[in-house]
C-alpha cells in the first residue's frame, strides 16, 4: 500500500517510493530505495523535500498516515474548488486562430533559437527583434489564448529549450492578462519568459540533454544559468528590469531553497515569482529527455502542493484559475466512453468546456468527430460529462489533430 507522509515522519526501514519533486531536486540515483541510514533521511529533508510517498508493503508503515489514493483525492478536490472558475476570455474561436498561432509559434521558436546561438558567439541580444514576437504572442493570447497555448504543448526533446521559452512567454502573459496588469508590464514580463533561458547557451548540450541522473558537478553548471542570462542580457542596450529579474530569479522558492542567490519570499519580485510558477508548470507538463511530461490537472495538483512551501500560494491559486484544470488540447474521458479533446473553456466553469470527441473507449477505435457543449443537456449539443484526463500514449491517439473541426 502506498502511503503519503511528511519528510518529518521518516524512519530507517521505511521503502521510500516517491520523492515527490523534480528529478534532479534530490540527491539519490533512484527515486525509489529503502531507507537504510539516519544520513539518507537527513539528506533528504536538507533537499527541502516536505512530501514523501512511502510503499508499507517494502518497509515500515505509519498508521495513521492517509493512502497515497486519499491524499491525492484531497488535493484534487482542492484545485478543482479553486481552478473551476476561468478568467481569460476568448474573442475569437479556436479554428480562427489556430493558423496564426503556429506561425507565431514557429517565428518564436525560431527567434529563440538565433538568440541562443549568438549568445554562445558572444553577440548581443537583438531586442528590436523580440519586441515584435512578444507583441505577436500577446495578441493571439488576447483573441484566443487556447490555441497557441494549445499548441505549445507539442513539443520533442530537440527543440523543447525553444519551445519551452516560447511557452514561458505565453503563459506569462496569459497569466499577467488574467490578473489586469498594464500592458507594458505584460510586454516586459512576456520579453522575461522568451529570453528566461538564455544563460541555457552556455551549458554543454551533452548536458542539457543528457538522460541520466547529473552529477553534482553537471548540476551545478546547469545552476549557473539564471546568472549567466542575467550576464548576457545585461550587456543589452535598453534591456529593462523586469526581464533582467526574471532571468536571474525564476529559480527562486520562497523558503529559500531555490538559486542563484537562495532567496526567501520576501526577496523575490512578484513577477519573478509568477515566472517561476511558469516556469515549472510548463517544465512538468512537457516531454523531456528525462521524463515523459503529466498532464495538467497532475501538474496543477503539484503547483497547489508545492506551493506550500516554493511558491506564493495566493499567485499559484491564480495561476490555475488562469490556466485550469482541463486547457486546451487535453484528452479527456468521458461518462460515455468517449475520448475528446478541449477546445474551448466555458465562461463561468471550466469543469464543462467545448470538447471534440474522436475516438470510442468500448468499441477501441475512432469515430466520427463531434462537437460537443459540455455545459448543456442531451439533445443540445451536450449530455455528457468528463470523468478525468486521459494518456493520448496510453490510447495510442494524438489529441491534437482534432482541435480544429467544423
Amino acid at each position: 500500500m502506498l502511503k503519503k507522509v511528511d519528510a518529518s515522519q521518516l524512519k530507517v526501514g521505511m521503502f521510500i517510493h516517491d520523492l515527490d519533486c523534480g528529478w534532479m531536486d534530490h540527491p539519490f540515483v533512484r527515486n525509489r530505495f529503502v531507507l537504510t541510514s539516519e544520513d539518507e533521511i537527513y539528506k533528504i529533508r536538507h533537499a527541502r523535500i516536505r512530501g514523501v510517498v512511502i510503499d508499507c508493503s517494502k518497509g515500515l508503515d505509519i498508521d495513521d498516515a492517509p493512502t497515497l489514493a486519499q491524499a491525492e483525492a484531497a488535493l484534487d478536490a482542492e484545485v478543482t474548488a479553486i481552478a473551476a472558475k476561468p478568467v481569460v476570455v476568448t474573442r475569437v474561436s479556436l479554428g480562427e486562430e489556430l493558423q496564426r498561432a503556429a506561425h507565431i509559434r514557429k517565428q518564436a521558436a525560431g527567434l529563440v533559437r538565433t538568440v541562443m546561438a549568438d549568445a554562445r558567439l558572444g553577440k548581443a541580444v537583438e531586442l528590436d527583434k523580440v519586441g515584435p514576437v512578444v507583441e505577436s504572442v500577446t495578441e493571439s493570447i488576447l483573441r484566443n489564448a487556447g490555441a497557441l497555448l494549445g499548441l505549445l504543448r507539442i513539443k520533442n526533446k530537440d527543440d523543447y529549450t525553444f519551445l519551452h521559452s516560447v511557452s514561458v512567454c505565453a503563459l506569462l502573459v496569459a497569466f499577467c492578462r488574467s490578473r489586469n496588469m498594464d500592458e507594458d508590464t505584460i510586454h516586459q514580463a512576456g520579453v522575461g519568459g522568451l529570453l528566461h533561458d538564455t544563460g541555457k547557451a552556455l551549458v554543454p548540450d551533452a548536458i542539457l540533454n543528457k538522460q541520466d541522473r547529473l552529477t553534482d558537478e553537471e548540476f551545478d553548471i546547469i545552476k549557473r544559468h539564471p546568472r549567466d542570462g542575467y550576464d548576457i542580457l545585461v550587456k543589452t542596450p535598453e534591456i529593462g528590469p523586469i526581464p533582467l529579474d526574471i532571468t536571474l530569479h525564476h529559480h527562486e522558492r520562497r523558503d529559500g531553497s531555490g538559486y542563484p542567490d537562495k532567496q526567501a519570499e520576501g526577496g523575490i519580485s512578484e513577477l519573478a515569482q509568477m515566472a517561476a510558477i511558469v516556469d515549472v508548470y510548463d517544465a512538468i507538463t512537457s516531454d523531456r529527455c528525462y521524463h515523459k511530461g503529466m498532464p495538467a490537472a497532475e501538474a496543477l495538483r503539484k503547483i497547489y502542493e508545492w506551493s506550500k512551501f516554493h511558491f506564493n500560494p495566493t499567485l499559484a491559486q491564480e495561476f490555475m484559475r488562469c490556466v485550469g484544470i482541463y486547457p486546451v488540447g487535453t484528452l479527456v474521458l468521458l461518462e460515455s466512453g468517449r475520448l475528446g479533446v478541449v477546445i474551448e473553456p466555458h465562461e463561468t466553469s471550466l469543469l464543462t468546456p467545448k470538447v471534440n470527441v474522436f475516438f470510442s473507449t468500448k468499441s477501441q477505435g475512432y469515430i466520427k468527430p463531434q462537437t460537443l457543449d459540455l455545459s448543456k443537456p442531451l439533445g443540445f449539443g451536450g449530455g455528457d460529462k468528463i470523468v478525468r484526463h486521459e494518456s493520448a500514449e496510453k490510447w495510442q491517439v494524438n489529441p491534437l489533430r482534432f482541435m480544429n473541426i467544423a
